[in-house]
């Protein structure tokens, strides 16, 4: 029995022993894994920073770019717009410069008509101009619609009435032009204005 009692003691103290032993472990083993997750939410804090910082550099110069290509966008739209209205000016300079020696042809025939009594002569004069006015036309690009004798399109004539014929054939199509109409490099400028056969 005593023996017993002193296994018993022994182990109690054997255990007393190991538990003190197990409980410093654990608390160090606590301490070192406590400077190990501080550590590493360290790292990770640092990583996240990193990161912050770099897509905040990234997002930084995309905006850049944005603006400045925003910017050259629009300098380039005004300067185009700048452009286009000095073409445009420089053309209607040059059509009106071309339209001078034609009105000094007017002036010269209308000088004729008040002094002379020869029809011929003025009617020549009047049809030289015409003829010189024409040719401004077709070299500035504007060409006369053909209208007579082609199928009526509501898209290229105006028809002002329409007129019975007795010819199956005419039906549909222009018969008379009371206007002439047109085209500036396949641009309508004026339709003509037309009489159609029904």
């Amino acid at each position: 029995m005593k023996q017993r009692d002193k296994n018993k003691k022994h182990s109690e103290e054997f255990q007393d022993d190991e538990n003190l032993t197990f409980g410093q472990d654990e608390s160090i083993e606590e301490t070192d894994l406590n400077d190990i997750l501080s550590d590493d939410e360290k790292l990770i804090d640092d990583q996240e920073i990193d990161e912050e910082e770099t897509l905040q550099e990234k997002y930084d110069e995309l905006n850049n770019s944005h603006l400045r290509l925003h910017a050259e966008f629009d300098n380039y739209r005004k300067r185009t717009l700048k452009e286009k209205m000095e073409i445009i000016k420089a053309g209607g300079e040059r059509v009106l410069t071309d339209m001078i020696p034609l009105i000094d042809d007017f002036e010269r025939a209308l000088e004729v008509v008040h002094q002379s009594d020869n029809k011929e002569a003025i009617v020549e004069g009047l049809e030289l101009i015409y003829s010189k006015f024409i040719s401004f036309l077709n070299q500035n690009g504007v060409k006369e619609i053909e209208a007579i004798g082609e199928p009526f399109n509501a898209d290229k004539f105006e028809a002002i009435t329409t007129i019975p014929v007795q010819d199956n054939s005419q039906k549909d199509i222009v018969v008379d032009c009371i206007q002439k109409g047109y085209i500036l490099n396949e641009k309508v400028l004026r339709f003509p204005k037309v009489i159609v056969g029904k």
